[in-house]
């Protein structure tokens, strides 16, 4: 099988959430295929910065949970040019017991976490529909299929994720869209720098992995590349984990 399968010479891929962590790294992995990269955040400063390292992108700057806000950028963007590529991946956490767990917190969790998925995905979907053809893939997380204390939450969101990557897939394969998640394990990123520098919970995470360690923010690349290519033309409404091995074993 030739190379060129997972080629993205020519498409163009909007990241939301780009500023940092995994938001950072796919685009970069994206770009090295071929992809013209747009990164996306709502903090025009730190999205500057983002864009100053890596050469040739575009940036978009709007608040994913705004829809109006979203449609708008999204539809100013897609009159200049086409957006084959849509990786949601926008996030927050935030840890606390449940039953002590605030209730604006909750609510910017699902804003941020949820809503933001289906204000871009729908806004993009929009015009990959009427071309005939798109990408969309979201990023969900191990907690999509499992759950820890102190982030129920968190893993209710990232829950929905996956099933709204299912119904998007479910009411647009027919129209030329794959649209499939990704669900990242436990990654070294900023969101996870609380438990990265917590060294029993590391202790506990090396045990529990099958891969025995954090995962690196770059180790995701390739499924975003695969899932964003030609290679997964017949894949839809699927929930890729790279996770070590940790939600196949007990």
């Amino acid at each position: 099988m030739s190379s060129r399968i997972f080629d993205l010479t020519g498409r163009r891929a909007l990241v939301t959430g780009s500023s940092q962590g995994i938001g950072f790294a796919l685009p970069q992995g994206l770009a090295a295929a071929g992809a013209k990269v747009v990164l996306n955040g709502r903090d025009p400063a730190k999205l500057a910065a983002a864009a100053a390292k890596i050469a040739g992108v575009e940036t978009l700057c709007f608040d994913a949970t705004d829809h109006k806000a979203t449609r708008a950028a999204v539809d100013g963007f897609e009159a200049k040019a086409p957006i084959d590529i849509l990786v949601n991946n926008a996030g927050m956490q935030h840890r606390a017991p449940l039953e002590e767990f605030p209730e604006d917190a909750f609510q910017r969790l699902l804003q941020t976490n949820i809503a933001s998925v289906f204000n871009v995905g729908q806004a993009c979907a929009r015009h990959m529909i009427a071309r005939g053809r798109g990408k969309i893939i979201n990023i969900a997380s191990v907690q999509t299929a499992l759950a820890r204390p102190g982030i129920a939450p968190y893993t209710a969101t990232k829950g929905a994720v996956g099933n709204l990557t299912k119904g998007m897939a479910t009411d647009w394969a027919r129209h030329g869209l794959q649209c499939n998640a990704i669900a990242p394990g436990y990654f070294d990123t900023p969101l996870n720098a609380a438990l990265v520098s917590d060294t029993a919970f590391s202790e506990w995470l090396a045990k529990r992995t099958p891969a025995g360690r954090w995962g690196r923010v770059e180790e995701l690349q390739g499924a975003c590349i695969f899932l964003a290519s030609d290679a997964s033309s017949f894949v839809n409404g699927h929930v890729l984990y790279v996770d070590g091995g940790i939600t196949a074993s007990l």
